[in-house]
């Protein structure tokens, strides 16, 4: 078995301390997300040697399909996980900017379905439709991409959000982008088992994370479907554990109480059930964030979306990483703060172990880089 280890744009703005809000709330990093920082962190993450990057979609950061329709040409290997909402443009707009993508990126698009969990931030869109209405058309709309990428024939489709009449692409993507699609409540799992490639949950203890599967994995089972799995968490990742600890405790005490009262507050209006177990392991307490070894849930006081890292020497962050393994997860997409320097300690000093124990290699056409000392940045922390 080989993992896939992905890393994360920040488009919104980095830092080296924790970026306030995100999903539905505000957020910038006082490194801003242009496109030369960006180009730094694809770069470290293509040399660190992870397969792809997430882009995360939503107001609160930059359009992912043109921020990463940018960054192709200054990258080689590297694929782009591009996140983005089923209900706000066609499906068939959707399939033909896929397809694009795919050719000018020579077949490195991968695709984050994100039905979104927010009302405040849907209606803000101008989608005014309830959770459930909404994985409905997101169901009806992967049916349309997926028939618009395999079927040689017009494509006509009538369902209570979608129709289409007459659809057909000029130029169908090759390969077809793999789907990775997340979701944690009762509608979600369907539209998982039927029309995902690799299911998504964000960090949480093991047996959680065990559950959430065995779940999905049957619902893939009565759709004859058989499913890839991935983590969404963060890491902080030292020589030492205690090294990493400190970094642990530096950003917390540089977390502003008022952004914590901020960001819970807008996270609590969330709809997402997936937010609301991120939520509840930690209740808003700075004082009950170890909830699981090296699992920290500092991120998520002031984060939305994924609020866990894996936190310790890069030996015990490898042990966690094959654990989660051992329950069937094998693509992980992975972030710190800051992306660029984080994606060094991470690319050094964990995948070399991982590698050694059989887990993972390099991806095809990447190659090795010189050997170096993750440097500079550790005099910087």
């Amino acid at each position: 078995m080989s993992l896939a280890f992905h890393w994360f744009l920040p488009t919104y703005g980095d830092s080296r301390n924790l970026v306030a809000g995100g999903h539905g709330t505000a957020m910038h990093g006082d490194r801003p997300a242009t496109l030369k920082y960006l180009h730094q962190i694809c770069a470290a993450a293509e040399t660190n040697g992870f397969e792809a990057v997430l882009t995360p979609t939503g107001l609160w950061c930059e359009d992912a399909w043109l921020t990463t329709a940018m960054l192709i040409e200054r990258t080689e290997t590297l694929k782009f996980l591009v996140a983005f909402r089923p209900g706000l443009i066609s499906p068939t707009l959707a399939a033909q900017m896929a397809g694009t993508f795919q050719r000018h990126s020579e077949g490195r698009l991968l695709l984050n379905v994100v039905t979104g969990g927010e009302p405040h931030e849907q209606q803000a869109y101008g989608d005014y439709l309830d959770k459930q209405a909404r994985y409905a058309r997101t169901a009806e709309f992967l049916h349309v991409v997926r028939q618009l990428w395999t079927s040689s024939e017009p494509v006509t489709f009538a369902g209570d959000h979608i129709r289409v009449e007459g659809a057909a692409l000029n130029n169908r993507p090759d390969p077809v982008p793999a789907v990775f699609f997340g979701g944690s409540s009762g509608p979600a799992g369907p539209v998982a088992a039927k029309y995902s490639d690799v299911y998504l949950t964000w960090g949480e203890p093991l047996p959680a994370v065990s559950k959430k599967l065995d779940w999905i994995r049957g619902l893939a089972v009565d759709q004859g479907r058989i499913l890839q799995y991935g983590l969404r968490i963060h890491v902080i990742s030292r020589d030492t554990s205690e090294q990493a600890w400190a970094e642990a405790d530096r950003l917390l005490a540089a977390v502003d109480p008022a952004d914590v009262e901020r960001v819970q507050a807008s996270l609590a209006r969330s709809e997402s059930e997936g937010q609301r177990r991120m939520l509840e392991l930690h209740g808003g307490d700075s004082n009950q964030l170890l909830i699981a070894p090296n699992l920290w849930a500092g991120v998520g006081l002031v984060r939305g979306g994924a609020g866990t890292a894996l936190v310790g020497s890069h030996q015990e962050v490898a042990d966690r990483l094959a654990e989660y393994a051992q329950r069937g997860i094998s693509h992980f997409i992975l972030s710190g703060y800051p992306h660029l320097e984080e994606a060094y300690w991470f690319g050094e000093g964990v995948l070399p172990l991982l590698e050694r124990r059989g887990l993972w290699k390099r991806p095809s056409g990447q190659s090795q880089p010189a050997p170096s000392t993750p440097f500079a940045v550790a005099s910087a922390h």
